[in-house]
């Protein structure tokens, strides 16, 4: 897959977790409720902020490692949704979700997250020379 369509994908899915994430502040500020500021923080602050930073970052930079692109946005998508996805089933419990399985999601889900994290320092690297698209 190109670099142009993960930067679009990226931008994509951070425009879904912000609007999760304000719907769940609003939701809290109208039931004076905090329970979710946890997950609405990351919902924000991994969602949102990282993949659309993460989107940017592939339209204004060519990367020569095209594999590791790829490995990235994966790892991106899949870490968000893990880690935040496994926020709620620890914090929240809907569904009297299983408090082992919950607990693996979240620390499944933040692993790869870190990964990801990690791969995207090694994907700033490979860039062309120039820097520019």
């Amino acid at each position: 897959m190109s670099q142009e369509k993960w930067s679009i994908r990226l931008i994509r899915i951070a425009s879904i977790f912000g609007l999760i994430g304000t719907v769940l502040g609003s939701h809290m500020a109208g039931a004076g409720s905090y329970a979710f500021r946890p997950v609405h923080a990351h919902i924000l602050l991994v969602g949102w902020l990282s993949m659309f930073a993460w989107g940017a970052f592939y339209k204004m930079f060519k990367v020569r490692a095209k594999k590791l692109v790829t490995f990235h946005g994966w790892t991106a998508i899949i870490g968000s949704i893990g880690l935040t996805a496994g926020m709620w089933f620890q914090f929240i419990q809907p569904f009297g979700v299983n408090k082992t399985f919950s607990l693996i999601f979240y620390i499944v889900g933040g692993s790869i997250l870190l990964i990801s994290f990690a791969l995207f320092i090694f994907v700033t690297f490979f860039i062309e020379k120039d820097g520019k698209r």
